[in-house]
């Protein structure tokens, strides 16, 4: 009598991903807002009866959690590891056409700038990390990062409350490395990297079009994240 093979879990949820309409639906969400199924539906270019069909697997792979806001559901990727996993599927999907896909001008403002699951990525989030970590405002930490009092400093002149971010925090790490999809160096990922993005989205100083990762330096982010940013001072 044979025994039937083991089948890794890692065959499953790949055979949900590799589907297209699901793989599209999917990376509209590495935003890590929350969507609606007729947004989904319009990002993947189907009905939404086919739609609720795809948002069922994906929602049984655990791959989406989902909010129920009076008639309406919304959806959201279910954790930071799904969208790492996801983007690091696009890095091995795209290694060898990568330099020839990212030159593409069609694609020039993703590139720049754009949000991953919460946290500034791209060009932009590339050189955030860098400069954190050459103004030495960041220190190592187990598998992640701290802020050093500096970086604490540094913060608070640009309006940005640091206070309990310092601290370490058995939950949830403050920061950490996330290897940047269009870049192919580390950007930062964790609580910290999301704050800062939120609060530059709340001072103006960088802009989100409805439906799109990509994000703008606002005038108004020209002349506050110069000191942090130098590749602004181009614009």
């Amino acid at each position: 009598m044979t025994s039937t093979p083991y089948e890794p879990k890692l065959a499953s949820v790949a055979a949900v991903i590799a589907d297209a309409t699901r793989a599209r639906m999917l990376s509209y969400l590495l935003a890590g807002d929350y969507a609606s199924a007729g947004e989904l539906a319009r990002a993947a270019s189907v009905s939404p009866a086919t739609a609720s069909g795809h948002l069922g697997k994906l929602m049984a792979a655990e791959l989406l959690v989902c909010e129920q806001r009076g008639r309406h559901r919304y959806y959201k990727l279910a954790d930071d590891e799904v969208a790492h996993a996801l983007e690091a599927v696009a890095l091995i999907a795209e290694r060898r056409t990568h330099t020839a896909a990212w030159a593409n001008p069609t694609l020039q403002r993703l590139r720049f700038a754009r949000c991953c699951y919460g946290h500034l990525a791209g060009q932009l989030g590339v050189e955030m990390f860098s400069q954190l970590l050459s103004k030495e405002w960041l220190c190592p930490a187990g598998d992640g990062y701290l802020l050093t009092a500096q970086g604490k400093a540094g913060l608070n002149a640009m309006g940005f409350v640091v206070d309990g971010m310092d601290k370490p925090s058995a939950s949830t790490r403050l920061a950490y490395r996330c290897l940047d999809w269009s870049e192919r160096r580390d950007h930062m990922a964790g609580k910290l990297p999301k704050a800062l993005l939120t609060h530059c989205l709340d001072q103006g100083w960088l802009r989100r079009h409805d439906g799109e990762r990509a994000l703008e330096v606002t005038p108004l982010g020209r002349k506050h994240l110069a000191g942090l940013l130098p590749s602004v001072n181009a614009l």
